[in-house]
C-alpha cells in the first residue's frame, strides 16, 4: 500500500465551521470600515488566516490590526462554534474508519489557531482520535500555503510525507500538501473549487467525507 498515514486539514473538512468563522469576520470587518460582502470575505479568507491578510485589513479599514481586535474577533467566533458548529457531513465516519485503517496514524494539521482546533475537535467528539497528532501553522514560522505543518504532522506519526495521504478544502492547503511531498485529494462538496485545487496540481477529489476511506483504497490500488 503507498500510503501509510492520513493528515487532515480541520475547517471545512473535518468540521463545517468556515460559514460561522466567515459570518463572524465578514460583520467585524464591515464595524471597522470594509464594505465587503459575505461571498467576497469567504473567498478571501478561504484556507487563510486572518493575521495572514493582515496589511489588506489594514489598507481597507485604514487602522492597524491590533492585538485588542484579534482578541474580540476569537471571542465571538469562539462563542458562536461553541453553540453551533457541526461536524462536516460524513467525517466523523470516515476519521473514525481510517482511525482503525491506519492503527492510529492520522493527524490533523489546520492552519487555524490551536485554540480553535481544540475547541472544534472536543465539540463534534473527533478529539480522540487526534490527541496528542493536532498542529496549528499559526506555531509555527511558516503557515499553509508552507507545507511546514504538514511536515510536522508526518514526523509526528513517524512516516514520510511521500507515504501520507493529505486531505484538504482548499488551494492554500492544497499547496501546503503538495509542497510537503504528500498526495492531496481535494474535497469540495460544492464543486466550486474543484478548477482552482485542480490547477494547484490536486488530481483527486471526492465530494462528500463519506468517499474518503473507499477514494484511498482505490488510490492505493491504483498506484500499487
Amino acid at each position: 500500500m503507498p500510503f501509510d498515514a492520513v493528515l487532515f486539514d480541520c475547517d471545512g473538512v473535518l468540521v463545517d465551521s468556515e460559514g460561522i468563522t466567515n459570518q463572524v469576520l465578514c460583520q467585524m470587518l464591515n464595524e471597522a470600515g470594509w464594505a465587503l460582502d459575505y461571498a467576497q470575505c469567504f473567498a478571501l479568507f478561504h484556507g487563510r488566516a486572518v493575521r495572514d491578510l493582515r496589511e489588506r485589513i489594514e489598507a481597507e479599514t485604514g487602522q492597524p490590526l491590533t492585538e485588542a481586535w484579534m482578541a474580540d474577533f476569537y471571542a465571538r467566533r469562539n462563542a458562536r462554534l461553541g453553540a453551533e458548529l457541526q461536524p462536516e457531513p460524513g467525517a466523523p465516519q470516515a476519521v473514525q474508519a481510517l482511525h482503525r485503517h491506519f492503527a492510529g496514524r492520522i493527524a490533523c494539521a489546520s492552519g487555524g489557531d490551536r485554540h480553535k482546533l481544540d475547541l472544534q475537535l472536543q465539540k463534534v467528539g473527533l478529539w480522540p482520535y487526534f490527541e496528542g497528532r493536532i498542529f496549528s501553522g499559526q506555531d509555527l514560522p511558516r503557515n499553509k500555503p508552507f507545507p511546514d505543518v504538514y511536515l510536522q504532522a508526518a514526523a509526528a506519526v513517524g512516516v514520510a510525507p511521500e507515504r501520507c495521504l493529505v486531505v484538504e478544502d482548499s488551494v492554500p492547503g492544497s499547496h501546503a500538501g503538495l509542497a510537503a511531498g504528500a498526495t492531496v485529494i481535494g474535497y469540495d462538496k460544492s464543486g466550486h473549487y474543484t478548477p482552482a485545487m485542480r490547477q494547484a496540481g490536486v488530481q483527486h477529489f471526492i465530494a462528500h467525507m463519506d468517499e474518503l476511506p473507499q477514494a484511498i483504497a482505490a488510490l492505493a490500488r491504483a498506484l500499487a
